[in-house]
């Protein structure tokens, strides 16, 4: 964005703000309204069966591909958000996570990743894999040296 559309934009803002009125008459008192954790127990199990009833249309060895399911699970997550919002919860709150984490155990727990190890080479083969670059920078300093002293010999 260049500056002269920066400058149309900021003027555009200004013209806004100044056109609109604002109320100085008191709003209404905010109340503070407690998060009922046994409804929202029930509402995330309720998103729960669904995500399970969506994940039976998928076979069982595409459960660890995340494209198969990866709509289901929005819905899912998405699903469980506006339940916590429905009954005053913030979200995600360790009630959701708990029921999270069990639906990634029954569904995901075959998914980790077999890591390669990695270890280190044995001492005689470390020895050579670092002596060879140091003999190999040795005989080429002693070469440019020898080759040197010759061309001091043959000037």
């Amino acid at each position: 964005m260049d500056t002269n559309e920066f400058a149309g934009l900021k003027l555009l803002l200004l013209c806004i703000l100044a056109a609109d009125t604002f109320s100085v008459e008191p709003t209404t008192a905010w109340t503070l309204k407690l998060c009922n954790e046994s409804r929202l127990q029930w509402e995330v199990e309720v998103c729960g069966e669904e995500f399970k009833r969506n994940m039976e249309h998928i076979d069982p060895q595409y459960w660890c591909n995340l494209t198969s399911f990866i709509s289901e699970y929005h819905q899912f997550t998405h699903c469980t958000e506006e339940k916590s919002k429905k009954v005053n919860c913030y979200w995600p709150n360790p009630l959701v996570e708990s029921y999270m984490i069990q639906i990634h155990k029954h569904f995901f727990s075959n998914c980790t990743n077999d890591e390669e190890v990695w270890v280190d080479p044995p001492d005689d083969t470390l020895a050579i894999l670092i002596l060879i670059p140091v003999f190999l920078t040795l005989a080429m300093i002693a070469l440019v040296v020898w080759c040197s002293k010759r061309n001091d010999i043959l000037a």
